[in-house]
């Protein structure tokens, strides 16, 4: 298993900050491994949503299958991992005045005939490097208009972002 544990102090709001987390479909824009994210379920965010995640690393991919398990508004989402790698994750914010501490968990577990054990010791590096860097661009795109919407390259606000 693959037990990975990474958090990012990002200078915003908590409220800014779930806006981006709880707006699932645009993951992409700040976690470089997440190619495409399509919602399965008619709900697009709470408990019980599904989706397909198309995810790569170097030149691993895969269709990552994912339901939510959890949703503290405002929060937490956790999720479990229903593909080829099972388990569990969670992003969970904590309030730090103005600014915002993002912890993101995963437990994963590979199937033995992709190395099961192994892969999981030779991934759990390589995934929270991945994973850090991803709350490190979550962080830049907060940053990037801190007191007014975020825009997107033709000038639109960010979707889900106040």
């Amino acid at each position: 298993m693959a037990g990975v544990v990474v958090s990012q102090r990002i200078d915003a709001r908590p409220e800014r900050v779930w806006a981006v987390l709880a707006d699932l479909e645009h993951h992409p824009s700040w976690m470089l491994d997440a190619r495409s994210v399509v919602v399965t379920s008619p709900m697009r965010r709470g408990v019980g949503t599904t989706m397909e995640v198309v995810t790569r690393i170097g030149p691993f991919r895969t269709t990552d299958v994912m339901m939510v398990t959890g949703w503290e508004e405002g929060r937490s989402i956790r999720v479990a991992h229903r593909g080829l790698v099972t388990g569990e994750g969670q992003l969970s914010i904590f309030p730090e005045g103005t600014s915002s501490l993002v912890s993101w968990v995963e437990s994963l577990r590979f199937p033995w005939w992709v190395g099961g054990g192994v892969t999981a010791w030779v991934a759990r590096p390589i995934l929270r490097r991945v994973w850090a860097k991803n709350l490190q661009t979550l962080a830049e795109l907060l940053a990037f208009e801190p007191r007014g919407p975020l825009l997107d390259e033709g000038g639109d606000t960010f979707p889900g972002v106040p």
